[in-house]
């Protein structure tokens, strides 16, 4: 499992990195709600562990941006804030789950493994295409068996070429599928994807046709 831990305690950071990778969980942690919007969507993650009280942004922003892009990861919020109050704010606003510090790392752990669970017992729409398999509802995916970090919109670009079945699609279809109609989007922003999704899987992952745009280079198997 892999985590995304936002806390701003350089202290505390460290103690549950070292302590949840004794109960097999990979931490990565970042102290900034900036950190975290941008680490969440370059990375996949299976859970995400946010405290409140952030330097730049309250962190109540943050599970709004991910619950935005990511409606179906798992959210466990570890703060100070101990009312009855900040806990239903929390949960109301798409949290999975409240802890309050001090904490015991026992108990975290298995909050999480728990919340993974429940979330991978959703019905779950895998692909298979060549050497990859990919799972685009939790952002899995493995190249040769061996598993693979891709962003959630490197995962969003494959699926939709995955969808497409071996037809190629245009660059405006594609920048619509990853970023909707209405958000700026820079003139390379696909360029980079596709870039990064090669140096992953390889230079065959994806196909380019001057006029025609892109498409998957593997065939999706039945």
């Amino acid at each position: 499992m892999r985590v995304l831990l936002v806390e701003d305690d350089e202290l505390i950071g460290a103690g549950i990195v070292s302590g949840l990778r004794k109960h097999g969980i990979a931490v990565h942690h970042v102290a900034t709600a900036r950190e975290a919007e941008s680490t969440h969507m370059e990375e996949s993650f299976q859970a995400l562990v946010l405290d409140l009280g952030l330097p730049d942004r309250d962190g109540m922003d943050v599970l709004n941006s991910v619950r935005t892009m990511e409606p179906q990861l798992p959210v466990l919020i570890l703060s100070a804030r101990d009312a009855i109050e900040h806990k239903l704010k929390g949960l109301r606003e798409g949290a999975d789950d409240y802890m309050v510090k001090p904490f015991d790392l026992r108990e975290l752990a298995a909050r999480l493994h728990a919340l993974v669970r429940r979330t991978q017992g959703r019905a779950t729409q895998a692909i298979a295409a060549g050497p990859l398999r990919l799972e685009p509802e939790s952002g899995l995916a493995w190249l040769d068996g061996d598993p693979v970090a891709l962003s959630r919109r490197e995962v969003d670009l494959l699926a939709h070429l995955a969808d497409a079945d071996g037809r190629w699609v245009s660059p405006d279809a594609l920048n619509e599928r990853l970023y909707g109609l209405g958000e700026e989007v820079s003139s390379n922003a696909l360029n980079v994807h596709i870039h990064n999704i090669r140096r992953k899987l390889g230079a065959d992952a994806i196909e380019t046709a001057r006029g025609l745009g892109y498409r998957l280079g593997w065939r999706t198997k039945a």
